[in-house]
């Protein structure tokens, strides 16, 4: 179990907290570039606690700005694009993509007055069909080149979930929590999925020989073994990322009780050599609700269960808007919740010295990171014990 504050320290994500310090070190998915048109040239954006405006101008820059104007507060979202940036509808001042304040129109003839205003802005980048903003101390890192988003030799799907409404620190330490496959998922997914368990309170859990979790240079990766020589195993790339088969899911904080979860689909094929991962406009599937009414919480919504990420949804949810962990009993399955955590406190404590976190990579032109780790667990075990 965990203390309150210990609990605090790993959910809480706003600007100033701990956890919200080390996930701005990262950069984030916030859009999709088939989001910004001519005719809806600004999207709302909330992310770790912020709330902001992204928007593409005239001439083709795009920026992420804090949504209410440094004048008198009105929303950005309603602002007039233009040629050198976005007007605020109220009274017209101008800023550029990186939140310099261009022109007050009331101001008295030859003011400077508007080279004192700046409003917040975050870097933002095009890649693989998708908006990326950094909202951390610069100079700033370098979007990783993870297999799944970085190879040219097939085509990418992306996927937005519906909107979770729980913790993003729920989501994450699901994905070290192999145990609840043979149980949660035990009529649509698994091992032996179309094989009727003989009981349902047990489940499959008696196809698993055992569970094991170490760290890797990405990550965490968890692995099963099963009593029929089968092994499953995946990573979970630090500090938000489940990599599993041919995707990626990225558990993106909206604030403190709500989540955004973007997938990445890669599909190796003879016809993507050469993909331009700048300029990419992968098909965007906008998956259904899992849940109704769609707004509501647990005990008022009502959640399917028919698919693998409605019972994850479910699981999720129920354990309240950020699960109260003071009272939790862990069992020895629950050793990569552990592990996980730990390695948060433990990056969380090198961001407050001023060290790059885990996963952070500076290196521009940097190789392709290769994710598909599975069957590697016990060769990189063997390394490190050799070493």
């Amino acid at each position: 179990m965990l203390t309150q504050e210990e609990n605090d320290l790993l959910t809480r994500i706003g600007p100033g907290t701990p956890a919200g310090e080390l996930l701005r070190r990262y950069w984030h998915p916030v859009g999709y570039v088939q989001e910004l048109t001519d005719e809806q040239p600004t999207r709302f954006v909330r992310i770790l606690g912020e709330d902001l405006v992204l928007f593409k101008d005239k001439s083709g820059h795009v920026g992420l700005l804090a949504d209410h104007c440094s004048h008198r507060g009105a929303s950005l979202l309603y602002g007039r694009v233009e040629e050198r940036g976005i007007a605020c509808a109220y009274h017209g001042w101008l800023y550029d993509a990186q939140g310099n304040c261009l022109e007050c129109p009331a101001e008295p003839a030859g003011s400077l007055f508007h080279l004192t205003v700046k409003q917040r802005a975050y870097p933002v980048r095009r890649f693989i069909g998708m908006y990326w903003a950094y909202l951390g101390p610069e100079p700033g890192p370098e979007i990783p080149h993870y297999d799944v988003w970085a190879r040219r030799d097939g085509q990418r799907v992306l996927r937005l979930k519906p909107r979770l409404d729980c913790n993003w620190f729920q989501a994450m330490e699901n994905s070290v929590d192999p145990a609840h496959l043979q149980i949660l998922h035990q009529d649509v997914g698994g091992n032996g999925a179309n094989r009727r368990p003989a009981n349902t309170t047990r489940g499959r859990t008696d196809d698993v020989e055992e569970f094991e979790f170490v760290e890797v240079p990405c990550g965490i990766i968890k692995k099963r073994s099963y009593r029929n020589g089968l092994v499953d195993e995946h990573p979970l790339i630090f500090p938000n990322i489940l990599r599993n088969a041919n995707r990626t899911q990225m558990r993106v904080p909206i604030d403190d009780t709500h989540t955004n979860v973007f997938i990445v689909e890669f599909h190796p094929g003879p016809d993507g050599s050469g993909v331009d991962l700048e300029d990419e406009r992968p098909e965007v599937i906008y998956e259904a609700p899992y849940k109704a009414p769609i707004d509501a919480r647990h005990p008022f919504a009502r959640f399917r269960l028919d698919e693998v990420p409605a019972q994850d949804y479910m699981a999720w949810e129920t354990q309240g808007p950020i699960t109260d962990r003071r009272s939790e009993r862990l069992a020895t399955t629950d050793r990569g919740i552990v592990l996980y955590r730990r390695m948060i406190m433990r990056e969380i404590e090198r961001t407050r010295e001023g060290l790059d976190p885990l996963g952070v990579v500076r290196e521009r032109d940097h190789p392709i990171v290769d994710t598909n780790l599975e069957g590697s667990l016990r060769e990189y075990v063997g390394r490190r014990r050799s070493g």
